[in-house]
């Protein structure tokens, strides 16, 4: 079997383990990044069409209140633009009725990315050596060391693909994903397991979609593209346009908890219809279609998540989720973060102290 030694480990290769990756790389630490998925960007997930990405993860970003997005934006040579919401909206009753009201501006301003966010995680790939990052690596055993901690790559239930070694680990993961995943030797205490698995992770329990058009019939009808339903299957829609004159999306929420849903050939047709009903019969018939239901991804959701809270959750991680085993074993990723849990932000700030930890 493959052995391995560096100075920090990371696992996960979401927006925060990216950062953390980026942070380290810069103070030439070795470093190892492992992630389970074919692919870097974790809940971030910008298919392209025809040069344009549409986000099924995180889609905004707020400058006013986001400083460090905001600085990373500008560090990669980023661009944003402000969300549309120029129009009335539409709200559509339990009955199916639909209404035409007053829409509700996002306050402070929501701005998307130019390039989607997958911008952000491949720009700072970019800046990270190639042979950090290392995807088809799920890792199934952390195990305290004499010194330093050991990681062990492979499924619980299959032989091990190789065995890691390093000073210190970055665990960029959800939380309760970690808890029900990996085996932890020694066990982690009672309180911080029990922590870890009621802390909710955001998008997990959730399903999105995003249809393109090469036109905007719904602008045409004085309309901003931002929709609330109470009979589904979307609850939430908004404007995902480019902030070119095209494509033009809508993009937002599926309504309808994770446990009733039904697969994506029976989502769609529903998705489309409703689109009709509400912006025009040239919204139920896009050039391109993307669905993502999150509740369905391995590597995000625990059967848990299929009761997720359907608002953000207030996240409110003890101290013993930053760092534990004498400091070589630091907690990263969204939900740990001590403010903006869940959002881009915290991310970015939990991978700045994990680093600084560790360091």
């Amino acid at each position: 079997m493959h052995r391995e030694k560096v100075d920090t480990i990371i696992i996960g290769g979401g927006l925060s383990g990216i950062y953390a990756a980026f942070l380290l790389a810069e103070k030439k630490r070795s470093i190892v990044l492992l992630e389970a998925r074919s692919r870097v960007g974790g809940r971030i997930l910008s298919p392209e069409h025809q040069g344009f990405f549409a986000d099924l993860g995180p889609s905004w970003y707020w400058p006013m209140v986001n400083p460090r997005i905001k600085a990373l934006v500008q560090t990669l040579g980023l661009k944003g633009y402000p969300q549309f919401e120029t129009g009335l909206g539409r709200f559509q009753a339990k009955d199916g009725h639909v209404e035409t009201i007053e829409g509700y501006p996002m306050n402070p301003p929501g701005w998307r990315l130019t390039g989607g966010m997958i911008s952000l995680v491949n720009g700072l790939c970019a800046r990270i050596p190639k042979d950090v990052i290392r995807l088809n690596h799920p890792v199934c055993e952390i195990q305290r060391l004499d010194k330093g901690v050991g990681v062990t790559v492979g499924r619980l239930d299959q032989e091990p693909q190789c065995r890691l070694e390093a000073s210190s680990i970055i665990l960029a993961l959800p939380p309760r994903l970690a808890a029900g995943s990996i085996l932890f030797t020694p066990d982690l205490s009672y309180n911080l397991t029990q922590a870890m698995l009621k802390a909710s992770t955001w998008m997990a329990g959730h399903a999105k979609f995003f249809t393109l058009y090469d036109g905007a019939e719904w602008r045409n009808m004085g309309l901003c593209g931002q929709g609330f339903s109470l009979c589904g299957p979307l609850g939430e829609i908004h404007d995902g346009s480019s902030e070119a004159d095209r494509p033009y999306g809508l993009t937002g929420f599926v309504g309808i908890p994770a446990l009733r849903r039904k697969d994506k050939d029976a989502m769609i047709p529903a998705i489309l219809s409703q689109l009709a009903h509400l912006y025009g019969s040239s919204a139920g018939r896009p050039v391109s279609v993307y669905y993502q239901d999150w509740s369905r991804e391995e590597f995000t959701a625990t059967e848990y998540d299929q009761l997720s809270a359907h608002n953000h959750p207030e996240y409110h991680p003890p101290s013993e989720k930053k760092s534990i085993w004498d400091n070589t074993f630091h907690f990263a990723g969204t939900e740990t973060a001590d403010h903006l849990g869940g959002y881009l932000e915290g991310a970015l700030s939990s991978a700045e102290r994990a680093v600084q930890s560790a360091v």
